[in-house]
């Protein structure tokens, strides 16, 4: 048996996942962990890592390299996606990690994180022959891709991401119906090849990748259910009408009202406005009757290729 660490490095937060991996390359989960970094704030549209926050990148794998010490992990493999990707000191980030923690950081492609959180997204979702979208709205990019159980059909990141999309257009608190519109034209613009490609490859539902589906999940078990429905599941059928309440809730209110809403972590309350945009976006646009939650993503999707490779 062999002990390993993945780390994702996003936008907004450093997630650390530790498994047990045995024999049979099958894992257990032993130890999971997320630090918010907001690498995003104040530079990532003008494409570089701000000082402050890029001192809360190093801090947070520091102690993600403690934990990975105490828990004697035989191997370390760190993704770096969107904001460290589109930095131009992002390179120099990867430096003075490795100088600081030891840690080799793997910079990926917006191409090779779709392909990676379709894997993970698969270990997590009962998919089948039917066409599924899967989305990961990241901070600083967001990953659609077209696929079943078998293959990817079309895939592709777009700088779409919450934190990117919140400092651009900095919207009122709470947002105005006016800048609803205004994202939402943006939106419709961007996304032109997705809309051509869904044409080409009918789509029977959403899958959405960790992050703000998660929040979402968790907002609407406690709305109308309790917290304990998703406990130790790694998919969840939404009730599309209980969502749309939720997402309207989210869009109506304040960021002190967010703060108080039972399931959102206090790291999203800024930006799941901007998801809850793209998550109604797609929802009508593409006129979808149903949704699920992935609990995995790009994490679970690297060590399913290291599995198997």
């Amino acid at each position: 048996m062999s002990r390993i660490a993945v780390i994702d490095l996003g936008t907004n937060t450093f997630n650390l996942l530790i498994v047990e991996v045995n024999s049979d390359k099958s894992y257990q989960h032993l130890f999971q962990t997320k630090i918010s970094v907001k690498l995003a704030e104040g530079g990532i549209n003008k494409g570089f890592i701000a000082p402050v926050p890029f001192q809360r990148g190093i801090d947070a794998l520091k102690k993600h390299k403690q934990t990975i010490e105490n828990y004697t992990v035989d191997k370390v493999l760190a993704f770096a996606t969107s904001a460290i990707r589109g930095a131009s000191n992002g390179s120099h980030f990867v430096s003075e990690a490795m100088q600081e923690t030891g840690i080799n950081i793997n910079v990926i492609s917006g191409d090779k994180e779709a392909e990676l959180i379709y894997y993970g997204v698969r270990s997590a979702v009962k998919m089948d022959e039917e066409t599924s979208l899967v989305i990961d709205i990241g901070g600083g990019s967001t990953e659609f891709i077209i696929a079943n159980k078998n293959e990817i059909f079309w895939k592709q990141s777009f700088l779409l991401g919450a934190a990117r999309l919140l400092e651009m257009f900095s919207p009122a608190d709470p947002i105005t119906d006016k800048e609803i519109y205004v994202i939402h034209d943006y939106l419709l613009k961007e996304l032109q090849p997705l809309l051509t490609a869904v044409k080409k490859y009918p789509i029977t539902e959403l899958i959405g990748s960790s992050g703000s589906f998660d929040s979402l999940a968790e907002m609407v078990a406690f709305r109308f259910y309790s917290p304990d429905i998703l406990v130790n599941k790694t998919e969840y059928t939404f009730d599309l009408n209980e969502c749309s309440i939720v997402l309207e809730s989210i869009l109506r209110s304040t960021n002190a009202e967010r703060l108080n809403m039972k399931g959102l972590v206090a790291m999203r309350v800024d930006m799941i406005v901007i998801s809850s945009i793209l998550v109604n976006f797609i929802l009508s646009t593409l006129d979808i009757k149903k949704m699920r939650l992935s609990t995995y993503s790009l994490k679970e999707g690297v060590l399913y290729e290291l599995m198997n490779s």
